[in-house]
């Protein structure tokens, strides 16, 4: 059996890795290119004329980045394998077992 609680969380973590990537990672397309293709890096704003930048400044960013979101990825993976090994549930002791079913040596103690 799976622990479905464990699924649940690196289902939602590993997605929201991707919408980070998805989000945060399409600012850094245009300086990657750049930097394969010329020796010179340039912000485009809208209003202004082209900025000259450091290339490297945005290439060390763009790997932070990478790292964080393969982090965040890697949590969600792990949960994922965590629920689908399961049996973390069924390892409860039986004294700590509470809820309908189980037995509370609690209640027989008052009824005497």
């Amino acid at each position: 059996m799976t622990d479905i609680r464990f699924i649940m969380i690196g289902l939602v973590v590993v997605t929201v890795g991707f919408i980070i990537l998805g989000v945060f990672g399409s600012q850094f397309t245009e300086v990657t290119i750049q930097t394969k293709e010329f020796s010179d890096c340039y912000k485009y704003p809208e209003d202004q004329p082209p900025i000259k930048i450091d290339c490297n400044e945005h290439v060390q960013d763009r790997n932070i980045l990478f790292a964080i979101v393969i982090g965040v990825i890697a949590v969600g993976v792990a949960a994922l394998l965590k629920g689908v090994k399961g049996g973390w549930d069924q390892d409860v002791k039986p004294e700590e077992m509470v809820g309908p079913g189980g037995n509370n040596d609690d209640d027989s103690k008052d009824e005497s």
